[in-house]
C-alpha cells in the first residue's frame, strides 16, 4: 500500500513549524498591524518601556522614522502634521512639518515636530492616525486635508476586511510564516523576478480600475461626502482632547485650455471654510500660493519641491501668529 505521509511531507510540514514559530517568536511584534493597511489604531507608533515612543514603518503606515518622548515635555510647543505624501515630503527637515519648527525655534518657540503623513491615506486613516497622535499630547494638529486618495482608502479596508475574515480562502494567512512571504509580493520585494506581463497586467488593473472610479460623478460624491463627514471627526477628536487644530486644504497644479498653470482646490476650500472658528483655523493652499509664481514650486500636480514646503512653512507660521500660544 502506498504510503500517504511521505518522509518528504514531514521534512516540509517540520521547516514550516520552525518557521512558523521563529516567526511568531522573534517577529511577532513587528508583524503587528501589517494585514490592516493603515486601519490598525497603533501600528507605526511604537511605545517604549522608557516612556519614549519610536515612529515607524509598520502595518502598511510607513511614518519616517522619528523618536519622542510619550509625554510632552514641559514648555514645549509639540505639533503634529497629519496627512498623505504632500505634508510628507521628501524627509523630517525637508517637509514643512521641520521647516515651521525652524521658523517657530527663530521666534523664540521651544518647538516639536511630528511628521505623521503617510502616502496614499485618505481622511478615513488619516482620522485613525490623528486620533492615536492626540494620546501624546500634542498642543497643535496640523491636518492636510485632500480628497484625492479616497479610492486608495477603499480598496486598503478591503484589503483589510478580507484578511480579517475566516472565509476557508483566507486560512492560510492565519500563519504568519505565510503571511510575511504574501507581503513580501505585495510590497514588491520579489517584484523584479516576475515575468513583465505579469508585473505590467498588475499594474494596469489597479490604474484603471482607479481612473474608472474617479470619473464615476456619483462615486465621487460618495468619497466628497466621505472626506467631509472624517474632517467633523477630526474636529470632534481635537475639541474632545482640547487641542487647537489648523486646516490646510490641499491644492492641485493644473493647466487651463491655454496651456496656463492654475490651481484647482477640487471643492475643499468650501468644505474646511465652513468649518472654521476660535479653535479651527483653515489655510488655503490655492489661496496663498494664487499670490506668489506657484508653478516652479511644484514636483508634479500634487507634491511640491522643498522650496514649496518652505514657502509653505512660512505661510502656516503668518496664519498661526500667537493663536497657537494661547491657552
Amino acid at each position: 500500500m502506498r504510503r500517504v505521509v511521505t518522509k518528504s511531507f514531514l521534512l516540509v510540514l517540520a521547516l514550516f513549524c520552525g518557521a512558523e514559530l521563529v516567526v511568531r517568536v522573534f517577529f511577532a511584534r513587528g508583524m503587528a498591524g501589517r494585514f490592516d493597511y493603515g486601519y490598525h489604531p497603533t501600528a507605526g507608533f511604537q511605545e517604549n518601556s522608557d516612556g519614549s515612543i519610536d515612529l515607524v514603518r509598520a502595518g502598511g503606515r510607513r511614518f519616517f522614522p522619528q523618536h519622542f518622548d510619550q509625554k510632552r515635555p514641559d514648555g514645549v510647543f509639540r505639533f503634529m502634521v497629519v496627512g498623505d505624501s504632500v505634508p510628507r515630503g521628501r524627509g523630517t527637515e525637508a517637509a514643512y512639518s521641520g521647516k515651521l519648527r525652524e521658523i517657530l525655534k527663530q521666534q523664540g518657540v521651544q518647538a516639536e515636530a511630528w511628521n505623521l503623513g503617510v502616502a496614499g491615506d485618505g481622511t478615513r486613516r488619516g482620522n485613525i492616525v490623528l486620533r492615536q497622535a492626540l494620546h501624546y499630547q500634542p498642543s497643535l494638529v496640523i491636518l492636510h486635508l485632500n480628497n484625492s486618495n479616497e479610492y486608495e482608502d477603499e480598496r486598503e479596508w478591503r484589503r483589510a476586511q478580507e484578511f480579517a475574515g475566516w472565509h476557508p480562502k483566507n486560512w492560510p494567512m492565519k500563519s504568519l510564516a505565510l503571511r510575511r512571504l504574501h507581503e513580501m509580493k505585495t510590497e514588491r520585494v520579489f517584484w523584479e523576478w516576475l515575468p513583465e506581463k505579469i508585473r505590467s497586467q498588475a499594474g494596469v488593473n489597479d490604474a484603471d480600475a482607479e481612473l474608472a472610479a474617479s470619473v464615476d460623478e456619483k462615486k465621487v460624491r460618495e468619497w466628497q461626502e466621505r472626506v467631509r463627514e472624517n474632517l467633523a471627526k477630526d474636529i470632534a477628536e481635537c475639541r474632545r482632547a482640547g487641542v487647537k487644530l489648523l486646516v490646510v486644504t490641499q491644492a492641485r497644479s493644473e493647466m487651463d485650455s491655454s496651456g496656463k498653470p492654475v490651481l484647482d482646490d477640487h471643492g475643499l476650500d468650501e468644505l474646511a471654510m465652513v468649518v472654521a472658528a476660535p479653535d479651527v483655523l483653515v489655510l488655503s493652499m490655492k489661496e496663498f500660493f494664487s499670490a506668489i509664481d506657484f508653478a516652479p514650486l511644484y514636483a508634479d500636480g500634487a507634491h511640491v519641491h522643498e522650496k514649496g514646503h518652505e514657502v509653505l512653512a512660512k505661510a502656516i507660521a503668518e496664519k498661526l501668529g500667537g493663536w497657537v500660544l494661547k491657552k
